[in-house]
C-alpha cells in the first residue's frame, strides 16, 4: 500500500469520531487505532501489517529514532504533535514566529500551526513556562506524538 494513502487514513481517523480502522488490500492490511488522550500505551498508536519481506527492515528503523531524539531533549514539558502535517511557525510566510526560545508562554497561548489536509490547527501551549527548546523547523512534516517544543 502506497505511504500517501496510509498517511491519508490517518488523517481520515484523526477528523473521525472512529476509534479504529481496518483496511484490506490483497494481501496488505492497514490497521489504524487511535488511544484517547491521558491514556498510557505500550505500543505505537498506529500499526501497519505488510508482508514479512516488505516490512522487516523500514519497520525497525523508525521505532528506534523517537528514542534517541527523547533522550536528548532538554528538562521540561514536551509538546507533541496532535496529529500528522506540515509545521508552520508563523501564520503566513514572513511573517515573526509565534515563539522563540527563551520567550515566556501561558497556557493556551499559540505556538505554532499544523497543516493537515488543508486545514490550519493551532498548537497551543498546554502549561506555562518558558520556552526552552523548539525541535521541529518551519515548513517540516510531522508524525503524530512528534516532540515538537520544551517548555519549562
Amino acid at each position: 500500500m502506497d505511504l500517501r494513502k496510509i498517511k491519508k487514513l490517518i488523517d481520515l481517523l484523526e477528523e473521525s469520531n472512529l476509534a479504529e480502522l481496518e483496511i484490506k488490500e490483497g494481501e496488505e492490511v492497514v490497521r489504524l487505532s487511535r488511544v484517547p488522550k491521558g491514556s498510557v500505551v505500550a505500543a505505537a498508536p498506529a500499526a501497519v501489517h505488510m508482508p514479512a519481506p516488505v516490512a522487516a527492515a523500514p519497520v525497525a528503523a523508525p521505532a528506534a529514532a523517537p528514542a534517541e531524539a527523547a533522550s536528548n531533549l532538554p528538562a521540561g514539558h514536551v509538546v507533541k504533535a496532535p496529529m500528522v502535517g506540515t509545521f508552520y511557525a508563523s501564520a503566513t510566510p514572513g511573517a515573526a514566529a509565534f515563539v522563540k526560545v527563551g520567550q515566556q508562554v501561558k497556557a493556551g497561548e499559540t505556538l505554532g500551526i499544523i497543516e493537515a489536509m488543508k486545514m490550519f490547527n493551532q498548537i497551543e501551549a498546554d502549561v506555562s513556562g518558558t520556552v526552552q527548546a523548539i525541535l521541529i523547523d518551519n515548513g517540516q512534516p510531522v508524525e503524530f506524538d512528534q516532540p515538537m517544543f520544551v517548555i519549562a
